[in-house]
C-alpha cells in the first residue's frame, strides 16, 4: 500500500555515500561506480528524470594526495575536496558517457539556497537541465564553504535538492540495508515503513565511524524531517546491492521507506522551513502555540513570552514553545529590538503566510 506511489515516481533524487563509492582502502570503487551508473541510466532510459548528490570528493582527494586520515583542518579538506571532485565528476562522465548520457557538475552552498533569487536560479537551472535530458550532479562547494554556510552533510544537501525541486521521491543509498533495530548486534532487523518520525526512531540512528563519512544515520533522519515535512518519500537502502533502484521504484519492500506527510508544502514555505540557519527564536505562550498549530492564526506580540537572539526585520526565526521545543518558522516583520521592548503595534509579528509549522 505505501509503496505503490513509488511506482508512479517521476523525478527522482539519488544520494550516493561515501561508503557506497570508495573501497576498504577508502578510494573511489570503479566497479561499485560502474554498476551505480548503469542503474541511474536505466531509469532515466526508462522516461525518469534524476539528480544524483554525490559525496566522495574528499575521500577521492585523500586517496590522490596520499593521506591515510581525514584532515581536520579547514582548508586541507578543501584541498582534498578540490583534487576529489575533479576526478570523481571526470569519472561520472567517462561512465555515463558509455550509457548515450551526458553529467552536469553543480556545486552549492548553503548560502545559494538561502538567498530567495539564487534559490530560485538553482531550481531553474536544475528543470533546464533534467528538460534537456542531462543527469546533474551535485556536491556541496567544499573548496569555498565553511562551517556557517555549510549544509552539514550531503543527507541534509540531498533533502534540501528535493524540496528544492521538488522531487517525487529521495532515495538514500548508503552501507546498510535502511534503519535497523539491534545494530551491531547478533539480530539486526531493518525496519521497513516509518509513519512518524518520533524519540523510538530517532534513537535508532547513531553518528558514523567512517574515516571519509560525515553523517550517519542521525543525519539521515534528519533529512528524512524535511522531505517528509515537503510531502516527499524517501527510502534509505543499500548502495551496494544490484538492481536497488529498480526494486524501489518497482515499490518492493526494499530499505526502510519514510512515509511523507499527505499534502506538498508550496514552493516559498518550503524555503522559509528548511533553508535558513535562523538568526534568532521566538519563545510562545501555549495560547499562541494553539493559535498557530491548531487554528491557522498569524504570531501577534502579545503570544511571544520572551525573544531570543538577534534578528532584523525579514529574518526567518524558529518559533518554541515554553518548553524550548521548535514547532514552527517563519518571517520576523520587526527586528529583536523591537519585540524586546514589548511596544510593537497590534498588527502581526510573523504573518500566517510567512510562518510553517514544522
Amino acid at each position: 500500500m505505501h509503496r505503490d506511489p513509488l511506482k508512479a515516481a517521476a523525478r527522482v533524487v539519488v544520494k550516493f555515500g561515501t561508503g557506497v563509492l570508495t573501497d576498504s582502502r577508502k578510494q573511489p570503487d570503479p566497479a561499485q561506480l560502474e554498476q551505480l551508473v548503469a542503474q541511474i541510466a536505466a531509469q532515466r532510459q526508462a522516461g525518469r528524470e534524476i539528480v544524483i548528490v554525490t559525496s566522495g570528493a574528499v575521500g577521492a582527494g585523500m586517496g590522490a594526495l596520499g593521506l591515510e586520515k581525514r584532515p581536520t583542518e579547514l582548508a586541507a579538506l578543501s584541498a582534498c575536496a578540490a583534487v576529489g571532485q575533479s576526478q570523481l565528476m571526470a569519472t561520472y562522465a567517462e561512465l555515463f558517457t558509455r550509457h548515450g548520457l551526458r553529467v552536469a557538475q553543480v556545486l552549492l552552498t548553503h548560502d545559494d539556497l538561502e538567498h530567495h533569487e539564487r534559490h530560485l536560479n538553482a531550481r531553474n537551472t536544475l528543470v533546464t537541465l533534467l528538460n534537456r535530458g542531462v543527469v546533474p550532479i551535485i556536491n556541496e562547494n567544499d573548496a569555498v564553504s565553511f562551517d556557517e554556510l555549510k549544509f552539514g552533510d550531503n543527507d541534509k544537501l540531498s533533502a534540501l535538492v528535493a524540496s528544492l525541486l521538488p522531487a517525487d521521491l529521495l532515495v538514500i543509498l548508503t552501507t546498510v540495508d535502511g534503519v535497523l533495530e539491534n545494530f551491531g548486534k547478533a539480530n539486526p532487523k531493518t525496519i521497513s515503513v516509518v509513519e512518524h518520525i518520533d524519540a523510538t526512531v530517532e534513537k535508532l540512528a547513531g553518528g558514523t565511524n567512517s574515516e571519509t563519512a560525515v553523517g550517519g544515520m542521525a543525519s539521515k533522519i534528519q533529512a528524512a524531517k524535511i522531505v517528509v515535512r515537503s510531502g516527499i518519500p524517501l527510502v534509505i537502502a543499500s548502495g551496494k546491492k544490484k538492481q536497488v533502484l529498480a526494486k524501489i521504484l518497482g515499490g518492493e519492500d526494499e530499505g526502510t521507506l519514510f512515509v511523507p506527510q499527505p499534502t506538498k508544502l508550496q514552493g516559498r514555505k518550503r524555503w522559509i522551513a528548511f533553508f535558513h540557519h535562523p538568526k534568532g527564536a521566538l519563545i510562545v505562550d501555549d495560547g499562541a502555540r494553539l493559535a498557530l498549530r491548531e487554528k491557522g492564526r498569524s504570531l501577534l506580540p502579545p503570544g511571544v513570552a520572551r525573544c531570543e537572539g538577534d534578528f532584523a526585520a525579514g529574518d526567518v526565526v524558529r518559533i518554541c514553545d515554553l518548553n524550548g521545543t521548535e514547532f514552527a518558522r517563519g518571517i520576523a516583520r520587526f527586528d529583536s529590538a523591537a519585540v524586546r521592548t514589548r511596544k510593537l503595534p497590534k498588527e502581526e509579528l510573523v504573518h500566517r503566510d510567512d510562518l510553517v509549522i514544522l
